[in-house]
């Protein structure tokens, strides 16, 4: 636990102000939630965290946090980490998973949506607060909030809506980055409001797209 508030540091950037703490973690695991550590030897490289909550009345696990130090990212220890955090959510008898991610952020959609198989019909502007300590955080802190359901059922799927973003936000200047921002932000509540659900996503050469169905 102790490794894990500096990966914090190391994948995030955060201050101190920032870091989920021992004491958290610590509580948090003891009352049912689940922390899981990838190691190297005795080096912790990634690990996802996560807290009991309640989703409209289902017992579900939080997953809080997922972090993988950079130079283990094209090794798979994140899906890894998601498969032994679905586990033990399967074991408690849990059968619901959620979590937050930037919209923007193309690598993240992809995991999330098409390799994990999430969707999301929640849409949170700033959620963090327009500002954090992580050099992630520079254009706001919106967030799509997803629903991973271990036992979901097929759905019959009606309209269709897609919405475009850059294939990588952090390449963009900050006036083009928030721009996009306020594009997409427009773009998601509108549907949202509308019945749409975030199921799809494909990169495209010069873009990630999602697609959302009734």
């Amino acid at each position: 636990m102790r490794k894990a508030e500096e990966l914090q540091k190391t994948v995030w950037g955060f201050a101190d102000l920032d870091v989920v703490p021992y004491s958290q973690l610590a509580a948090a695991k003891e009352a049912g939630g689940v922390l899981v550590g990838a190691f190297d030897g005795d080096d912790l490289v990634g690990f996802v965290y996560g807290f009991p909550a309640l989703e409209d009345g289902e017992i579900a696990i939080h997953s809080h946090m997922a972090a993988v130090d950079a130079r283990y990212r094209n090794r798979n220890a994140g899906y890894l980490l998601k498969m032994a955090q679905r586990d033990r959510a399967l074991y408690k008898g849990i059968k619901l998973i959620t979590w937050t991610f930037d919209p923007l952020q193309s690598v993240n959609a992809y995991f999330n949506i098409e390799k994990l198989g999430v969707t999301s019909n929640k849409y949170l502007v700033n959620f963090y607060g327009e500002e954090t300590t992580s050099f992630l955080h520079s254009i706001g802190t919106d967030r799509l909030w997803v629903r991973w359901e271990m036992e979901s059922r097929p759905v019959r799927e009606t309209e269709r809506r897609e919405i475009e973003i850059p294939l990588d936000i952090n390449r963009e200047d900050p006036a083009s980055a928030r721009e996009w921002r306020a594009k997409t932000r427009k773009a998601f509540i509108d549907a949202i409001d509308l019945g749409f659900v975030v199921r799809h996503f494909r990169r495209e050469p010069e873009s990630g797209v999602y697609t959302l169905t009734k």
